[in-house]
């Protein structure tokens, strides 16, 4: 299925299966985006293939996550046993050294997670090029840029709505000390109209889309961020939300509809889940949930490779797929007893009537 010309991206997201039971593999409490809370389940990371122009996600891996490993992108300094917290006086302590940014401490999470993006890459290996690494909000932070980076990738995501950035200086060079590199803060509702790159009105509601190339103290390098800022006209009430890349030559627009994209993958767990068993199985051993999962994954590929084969028959639709299926599976056994009925009707044609009477779509006859 991969096309020489088309552009795509890998975008990894996690995925709640409920579940209840003691001996079940990974069997933990997760927080689950439906219920809006941690519920019992299983936790299940997943990374995807999404082309640009055709706007579909392949599924290529699907890891269960350990119930014990703590969900952290950054190293949280815990204080020595059997010592208090002294409060710390403003300013830099003394003695403290400056940190290479380039190179962070990576939690156990980020770790496993950067495993999981190179075995991905080693199995696509040279039959396409992945530029970018699309991941949500969860991974707006300095550590998830370069974990990604070492993997050989550049990363889109979300940071928080308040983050703290400045424009580049650009004053001259007082003649004394190091050059100053931070500028003006930057202030969401007043940005410079310099950086306005689009600007429209549909019912009442006002976008405006910047694009800004900035500093962020946590990051070593510039970071290319977009701004889609949305302004109530009637009362002027105002939101906007941040996106970055360290690609500094990423339009704006490519950017947000890269972001978009990830939302593709949601797509690939409703399939999984609706129609290939990721919310029924029964298994409860570390091998055979691995295998569940990965059925159900591969069971989405299957389908889509087979809706786009039948495109020009019939409608795209999962549910005529499977009763399409088990119709030919009944008339293979009820032709194995009574083959004189192939002498009246052919196979197809037989399939085609009894099929039919399930199917949402019926399946288009040449004129």
């Amino acid at each position: 299925r991969f096309k020489k010309d088309e552009v795509y991206l890998l975008a990894g997201d996690e995925t709640t299966v409920t579940k209840s039971g003691k001996s079940t593999y990974g069997l933990g409490r997760f927080f689950s985006s439906i219920h809006g809370r941690a519920v019992k389940g299983l936790s299940f990371f997943s990374i995807c293939l999404v082309g640009v122009s055709s706007r579909q996600s392949a599924p290529l891996l699907m890891e269960p996550m350990d119930a014990g490993m703590k969900k952290e992108t950054q190293v949280k300094k815990e204080p020595a046993k059997g010592k208090k917290k002294i409060a710390c006086p403003k300013g830099r302590q003394k003695g403290s050294k400056n940190k290479n940014r380039s190179e962070p401490e990576l939690t156990p999470y980020l770790k496993w997670m950067q495993e999981q993006i190179k075995r991905t890459l080693a199995m696509i290996g040279n039959q396409i090029d992945v530029a970018y690494y699309i991941y949500d909000g969860a991974f707006g932070n300095n550590p998830c840029l370069q974990m990604v980076r070492s993997c050989g990738l550049s990363m889109i995501s979300k940071l928080q709505c308040n983050s703290a950035l400045w424009y580049p200086y650009k004053g001259e060079y007082s003649g004394r000390g190091p050059r100053r590199k931070y500028g003006e803060k930057v202030d969401y509702r007043n940005i410079p109209v310099e950086y306005l790159k689009s600007c429209t009105v549909e019912d009442g509601v006002e976008e405006r889309i910047y694009q800004i190339e900035v500093w962020h103290k946590d990051f070593p390098d510039l970071l290319n961020v977009t701004v889609i800022q949305r302004i109530q006209l009637k009362n002027g009430k105002s939101g906007h939300v941040v996106l970055f890349s360290d690609d500094l030559t990423l339009p704006y627009d490519k950017m947000i509809l890269y972001y978009r994209l990830r939302f593709q993958i949601e797509f690939t767990f409703r399939d999984a889940k609706q129609y290939w068993g990721l919310e029924d199985f029964m298994n409860i051993k570390s091998t055979q949930v691995k295998n569940a999962a990965n059925i159900s994954m591969f069971m989405v590929n299957l389908s889509r490779f087979m809706t786009e084969q039948n495109a020009t028959n019939m409608e795209p639709s999962i549910l005529d797929i499977k009763i399409r299926s088990q119709t030919a599976f009944y008339l293979d056994l009820i032709l194995k007893n009574h083959p004189e009925i192939l002498g009246s009707i052919s196979f197809k044609d037989l399939q085609t009537n009894l099929a039919d009477i399930g199917c949402i779509h019926k399946e288009k006859k040449a004129a």
